[in-house]
C-alpha cells in the first residue's frame, strides 16, 4: 500500500474542513488539556512547564484534574522517543508518516497504557476521541486500531521488542531511558570528566522523574517557609497545593526558583564584600528569576542592577518579576553583546547566564531534549564565548563575571570559559567551589578538578545541572 492511499487514516494528509467527521465527542477535560499543550509543543515550539499552568487555569481543572492534566503532559513529553518506536512498530510505519495531531494524541494514548493505571479502554478511549474531534473518522479508526495494537502487550514486552531492533548499547539505552543518544554521550563525557562515569544510569533516572517545587523566598522582602532545602539559604520546598498561589500571596516576594539557580546567583552576589554603589548587570536575564534575587540582594547592600533581555516578550517577564523588589532595575532589551560592548569598564559584576541547549534542565523542561540537536551546540557555544568575552571588557578592574548555563554539555561550560581564559591575560579563575562553600547551608558533593568550577546535578544535589565559573578582571596594569 502506497503512502498516498494510508494518509487519510492518519497520514499526514490534513482533512478538508467538515470532511468524514462524525458529532463532537467528549473528551474528559484532563486530557484535553494535556493534548493541547502537546500540539503546541509540536506546533508552535511553545514551553510545557509555561503553557500548562495557564492552560490548567482557563480549563477551571480542579486538584485531581490538574494533577492528572500534569502526569499526562510531563510524562508523555518525557518518554517521546520511547513512544515514538512503540508507535512506529504498532503502526507499521515511522511516526513520520503519520500526521502529527494523530500522533501527539497515539503519544498521549501510549503513555496512558504504559506507564499509568489509568484503564485501558479509558485510554484508549479518550485518545480516539481526541483524534475523532481534530481529525476526523478515518483518522480515528487509524489511532483505534494503533492503540489496540498496543495495548495487547506489556509494557516489559514493548520494551523487548524496541530494544531488540537496536544497532548500539547507547540506542537500547536510549529507547529505555528516553533520552536521544547524542545527548547520553554528552552526559557521560561529562561526568566522565569528574571520574564517576558510573553516575550516568542515575543521572538518566533522575531526568525522567518529576522534580520537586521549589521556592525563593527573596532576601530582605520574605523568609524561607518549611521544609527548607540543604544547600540555599534562601530556598525552601512547596508547602503543597498550587504553588502559584503562595507566589501570589507573597506578591511575588516568594516565587518559583530551581535551588541549582539560587546557588549560583548569590555564589556571584557572596564572590567578594559588597560595597556601596556597586553596578551589577544581569547580561541575558528573562524570564527573570535570577534577576529578581541579585535584585533583592542589590536592595540590602547598595548595590544598582541593571538587567538586559533581547526579547521583548521575556524582557517584559523579567519586569514582571521584579515587580516586588524596591526600587528601580532598568531592563535593557538589546543584543547582550551590543550592550556589553558599550559600556567598557563600567560593572562590578555581571552575570553571563547564557542561552544554552537545556539539558540541565530535562527534568523540568523534558520537550527540550527532543528539541535540540547536536547541530545546535557549535551555534550556542559561539554565542556563548562571545557573550563572555564581551562582559569580561565590560567589567571594572576588579570586577567578577560569573558564567552559568543550565547544561553540563563540556564545550558548553569548560570549553568556553577555557577559550576566554586562553585570550585574556587580565583574567584569574576564582574558586567557585569555596565561594559556593560558603554560600550552602550544607556541604555539597562537588568534583575537584583543580580548576575552581562547579557543576550540580540532579541525581547528587536534587538540583538542575548548573554550571558555574567565576572570573575576575585583574586590576589595570596587572596580568596573571
Amino acid at each position: 500500500m502506497s503512502g498516498q492511499e494510508r494518509r487519510p487514516h492518519g497520514g499526514r494528509r490534513p482533512q478538508r474542513s467538515g470532511a468524514n467527521r462524525g458529532p463532537a465527542r467528549t473528551v474528559q477535560p484532563a486530557r484535553a488539556v494535556a493534548y493541547g499543550v502537546l500540539r503546541a509543543v509540536t506546533e508552535s515550539d511553545a514551553y510545557a512547564n509555561l503553557l500548562l499552568p495557564a492552560s490548567i487555569a482557563e480549563a477551571g481543572l480542579d486538584q485531581k484534574d490538574a494533577a492528572l492534566a500534569t502526569e499526562l503532559t510531563y510524562g508523555t513529553l518525557r518518554r517521546q522517543g520511547t513512544y515514538d518506536a512503540i508507535i512506529a512498530d504498532a503502526a507499521g510505519r515511522p511516526v513520520s508518516e503519520i500526521d502529527p495531531a494523530v500522533l501527539d494524541a497515539l503519544r498521549l494514548g501510549a503513555h496512558q497504557l504504559l506507564s499509568t493505571r489509568v484503564a485501558g479502554h479509558a485510554a484508549v478511549n479518550e485518545s480516539v476521541n481526541l483524534v475523532a474531534t481534530a481529525q476526523g473518522r478515518g483518522a480515528a479508526g487509524f489511532a483505534n486500531a494503533v492503540l489496540r495494537r498496543i495495548g495487547r502487550d506489556t509494557p516489559g514486552a514493548w520494551q523487548q521488542r524496541i530494544e531488540s531492533a537496536a544497532r548500539s548499547d547507547d540506542e537500547r539505552l536510549s529507547l529505555r531511558t528516553a533520552h536521544p543518544v547524542w545527548i547520553i554521550r554528552a552526559l557521560r563525557r561529562a561526568l566522565a570528566a569528574e571520574g564517576r562515569e558510573d553516575e550516568l544510569d542515575a543521572l538518566l533516572a533522575a531526568d525522567n522523574a518529576s522534580p520537586e517545587v521549589t521556592l525563593v523566598a527573596l532576601p530582605g522582602l520574605a523568609e524561607p517557609g518549611e521544609p527548607r532545602r540543604p544547600y540555599a539559604p534562601t530556598a525552601f520546598a512547596s508547602p503543597g497545593g498550587d504553588p502559584h498561589r503562595v507566589v501570589a500571596d507573597a506578591a511575588g516576594a516568594v516565587r518559583v526558583q530551581d535551588e541549582g539557580s539560587q546557588l549560583v546567583a548569590l555564589a556571584l552576589a557572596a564572590a567578594r564584600p559588597i560595597a556601596e554603589g556597586e553596578q551589577w548587570l544581569d547580561l541575558c536575564a528573562g524570564p527573570g528569576g535570577k534577576t529578581a534575587l541579585l535584585a533583592a540582594v542589590a536592595h540590602e547592600s547598595g548595590a544598582v542592577l541593571e538587567a538586559n533581555e533581547v526579547v521583548p516578550a521575556r524582557a517584559g517577564l523579567v519586569r514582571n518579576a521584579l515587580r516586588a523588589v524596591p526600587g528601580d532595575v532598568t531592563v535593557h532589551e538589546e543584543d547582550g553583546r551590543a550592550l556589553a560592548a558599550s559600556r567598557p569598564g563600567a560593572f562590578d559584576r555581571i552575570l553571563v547566564d547564557a542561552p544554552c541547549t537545556g539539558l540541565g534542565a530535562l527534568r523540568r523542561r523534558p520537550e527540550a531534549r527532543w528539541r535540540k540537536s547536536p547541530a545546535d551546540v557549535a551555534d550556542l557555544v559561539a554565542l556563548q564565548t562571545e557573550l563572555l568575552t564581551e562582559a569580561v571588557s565590560a567589567l571594572a578592574p576588579g570586577g567578577i563575571v560569573a558564567y552559568v548555563t543550565c547544561s553540563p554539555h563540556l564545550a558548553e561550560t569548560t570549553g568556553v570559559v577555557s577559550e576566554v581564559l586562553r585570550d585574556r591575560d587580565d583574567l584569574v579563575e576564582l574558586d567557585a567551589r569555596a565561594i559556593l562553600a560558603d554560600v550552602a547551608r550544607s556541604p555539597l558533593d562537588l568534583a575537584d578538578d583543580g580548576s575552581g568550577r562547579v557543576q550540580l546535578w540532579p541525581h547528587r544535589h536534587g538540583t538542575d545541572a548548573m554550571f558555574l565559573a567565576l572570573l575576575q578582571r585583574t586590576p589595570e596594569g596587572e596580568s596573571r
